[in-house]
Protein backbone atom coordinates (compact mmCIF):
# COMPACT_ATOMS: atom_id res chain seq x y z
CA UNK A 1 0.00 0.00 0.00
CA UNK A 2 1.04 3.37 -0.37
CA UNK A 3 1.68 5.56 1.98
CA UNK A 4 -1.46 7.81 1.44
CA UNK A 5 -3.73 4.65 1.35
CA UNK A 6 -2.45 3.69 5.11
CA UNK A 7 -3.14 6.82 6.20
CA UNK A 8 -6.30 6.69 4.64
CA UNK A 9 -7.07 3.37 6.29
CA UNK A 10 -5.62 4.91 9.06
CA UNK A 11 -8.22 7.98 9.20
CA UNK A 12 -11.33 5.35 8.71
CA UNK A 13 -10.59 3.30 11.55
CA UNK A 14 -9.56 6.21 14.12
CA UNK A 15 -12.99 7.74 13.49
CA UNK A 16 -14.89 4.26 13.99
CA UNK A 17 -12.82 4.12 17.60
CA UNK A 18 -11.06 0.96 16.17
CA UNK A 19 -8.41 0.29 18.06
CA UNK A 20 -7.83 -3.26 16.40
CA UNK A 21 -7.42 -2.11 12.91
CA UNK A 22 -5.66 0.73 13.86
CA UNK A 23 -2.73 -1.88 15.23
CA UNK A 24 -2.64 -3.53 12.38
CA UNK A 25 -1.87 -0.49 10.49
CA UNK A 26 1.78 -0.41 12.71
CA UNK A 27 4.89 -2.33 12.12
CA UNK A 28 5.35 -4.72 15.23
CA UNK A 29 8.62 -2.54 16.16
CA UNK A 30 6.41 0.84 15.19
CA UNK A 31 6.71 3.49 17.15
CA UNK A 32 4.49 6.52 17.86
CA UNK A 33 5.52 9.93 18.99
CA UNK A 34 2.53 12.52 19.53
CA UNK A 35 4.90 15.41 20.69
CA UNK A 36 3.23 16.42 23.90
CA UNK A 37 3.38 12.78 25.29
CA UNK A 38 6.26 10.28 25.75
CA UNK A 39 7.03 7.79 22.44
CA UNK A 40 4.99 5.00 21.99
CA UNK A 41 6.87 1.90 21.15
CA UNK A 42 5.69 -1.82 19.91
CA UNK A 43 2.55 -2.83 18.14
CA UNK A 44 0.80 -3.62 21.50
CA UNK A 45 1.04 -0.84 23.23
CA UNK A 46 0.36 1.73 20.65
CA UNK A 47 -3.18 -0.27 20.88
CA UNK A 48 -3.19 -0.21 24.35
CA UNK A 49 -2.53 3.61 23.96
CA UNK A 50 -5.68 4.19 21.91
CA UNK A 51 -7.64 2.14 23.67
CA UNK A 52 -7.20 4.18 26.74
CA UNK A 53 -7.41 7.60 25.09
CA UNK A 54 -10.78 6.71 22.78
CA UNK A 55 -12.01 5.75 26.50
CA UNK A 56 -11.40 9.02 27.81
CA UNK A 57 -12.47 11.15 24.92
CA UNK A 58 -14.31 10.94 21.73
CA UNK A 59 -11.87 12.11 18.96
CA UNK A 60 -12.63 12.33 15.36
CA UNK A 61 -10.14 12.93 12.75
CA UNK A 62 -10.95 15.64 9.72
CA UNK A 63 -8.36 14.91 7.37
CA UNK A 64 -7.75 18.84 5.49
CA UNK A 65 -5.22 17.40 3.37
CA UNK A 66 -2.68 14.32 3.02
CA UNK A 67 0.35 14.51 0.83
CA UNK A 68 2.94 11.76 0.20
CA UNK A 69 6.34 11.81 -0.29
CA UNK A 70 8.36 8.88 -0.84
CA UNK A 71 8.09 6.74 1.96
CA UNK A 72 6.35 9.60 4.06
CA UNK A 73 2.84 10.44 4.43
CA UNK A 74 1.97 14.01 6.10
CA UNK A 75 -1.53 14.29 7.23
CA UNK A 76 -3.18 17.92 8.18
CA UNK A 77 -6.41 17.34 9.62
CA UNK A 78 -8.98 19.53 12.59
CA UNK A 79 -11.60 18.06 15.01
CA UNK A 80 -15.43 19.40 15.21
CA UNK A 81 -14.28 21.22 18.20
CA UNK A 82 -11.77 23.40 16.26
CA UNK A 83 -8.64 21.57 17.43
CA UNK A 84 -5.91 21.33 14.59
CA UNK A 85 -2.96 19.04 14.20
CA UNK A 86 -0.71 17.26 12.11
CA UNK A 87 0.84 13.98 11.84
CA UNK A 88 3.90 12.62 9.79
CA UNK A 89 4.25 8.70 9.22
CA UNK A 90 6.70 6.76 8.03
CA UNK A 91 5.58 3.48 6.06
CA UNK A 92 7.42 0.62 4.67
CA UNK A 93 6.19 -2.31 3.79
CA UNK A 94 2.71 -1.00 3.68
CA UNK A 95 2.77 -0.68 7.56
CA UNK A 96 3.49 2.44 9.80
CA UNK A 97 6.83 2.01 11.52
CA UNK A 98 7.45 5.67 12.93
CA UNK A 99 4.44 8.32 13.50
CA UNK A 100 5.03 11.64 14.84
CA UNK A 101 1.82 14.09 15.76
CA UNK A 102 1.90 17.70 16.42
CA UNK A 103 -1.26 19.26 18.41
CA UNK A 104 -1.93 21.38 21.43
CA UNK A 105 -2.92 19.32 24.37
CA UNK A 106 -3.79 22.06 27.04
CA UNK A 107 -6.90 23.34 24.32
CA UNK A 108 -7.48 19.52 23.46
CA UNK A 109 -7.92 18.98 27.41
CA UNK A 110 -10.05 21.93 28.07
CA UNK A 111 -12.45 21.43 24.66
CA UNK A 112 -13.18 17.47 26.31
CA UNK A 113 -13.63 18.86 29.84
CA UNK A 114 -10.74 16.55 31.23
CA UNK A 115 -8.20 17.43 33.99
CA UNK A 116 -5.44 20.12 32.89
CA UNK A 117 -1.94 19.21 34.16
CA UNK A 118 -0.75 20.52 37.84
CA UNK A 119 1.85 23.22 37.43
Amino acid sequence: MRPRTVVEKWVDAFNKADVDTLASLYAANAVNHQVAESPVEGRDAIRAMFAAEFSTAEMVCIPEHIFEDGEWAILEWRDPKSLRGCGFFQIENGLIRFQRGYWDKLSFLRLHGLPLPKE
